[in-house]
């Protein structure tokens, strides 16, 4: 591998990632950008793990998909145990899928079967209780080597900063937004009612709490039926 024109891809990589727009943009560079960068990588998505359920986020190829549910509904895999990693590894690597796999006993054929001859699974984040892993996947047996392994675990690090920021700004453009969409219902209850802006407020509050429904979803329900009367 020529390194030092690694480096100046990882770099350009690293800076794309920070000015994307959007999340889903976010992670669309990510998977896109393994298959560039990680050598002998057909094929990458991001497994996310919510309890005992899987999603599979930008993927490149059905195949990434297909394989992410063939973990889920076998409850394990490489990529299924590198998203359920809090602590300790932080890479799972099938070499081989033509070897026997102890580890995988009933994911590993049944993903051969899929066309997957090797693949790698990288702990990505971990934040409140959602995991997530990035994963690459090579339909040729053998095809990842240490270099691989490394650029995959650069990439993931690179990335994981990256998603966590795209996160941060999209918590703050909904929490913008939440406090608009309350300010409004609040002016609605006010004006229909005569309450002053601390009644409003305690009035909206009540109605959440008291009907389990989120406050933003209490406000919004008030700003369709204040519009529509």
């Amino acid at each position: 591998m020529d390194w030092d024109r690694f480096a100046q891809q990882m770099a350009s990589m690293a800076r794309d990632l920070l000015a994307q727009d959007s999340v889903h943009a976010t992670l669309e560079r990510i998977t896109h950008s393994a298959t560039e960068l990680v050598e002998g990588c057909d094929a990458a998505g991001i497994l996310m793990l919510h309890g005992t359920t899987v999603e599979t986020l930008a993927p490149t190829e059905k195949l990434v998909v297909d394989s992410d549910q063939l973990q889920e509904r076998l409850r394990e895999g490489p990529c299924f145990d590198a998203a359920r990693t809090a602590e300790g590894e932080r890479v799972f690597r099938i070499a081989d899928f033509t070897q026997d796999q102890p580890h995988w006993p009933a994911y590993a054929p049944q993903a051969r079967a899929l066309g997957v001859g090797s693949m790698m699974g990288f702990l990505l984040f971990t934040e409140d209780e959602e995991l997530g892993a990035l994963n690459v996947y090579s339909r040729k047996p053998g095809a990842f080597t240490e270099a691989s392994e490394l650029a995959g675990w650069l990439l993931a690090s690179h990335a994981a900063v990256a998603f966590s920021s795209a996160r941060t700004q999209a918590q703050m453009e909904r929490a913008v937004t939440t406090r608009h969409l309350i300010g409004e219902a609040m002016g609605i209850l006010m004006g229909a009612h005569n309450l002053t802006e601390e009644q409003a407020f305690d009035t909206l509050r009540c109605f959440s709490q008291e009907n389990n429904i989120k406050l933003r979803e209490v406000a919004r329900r008030v700003c369709e039926r204040g519009s529509a009367s």
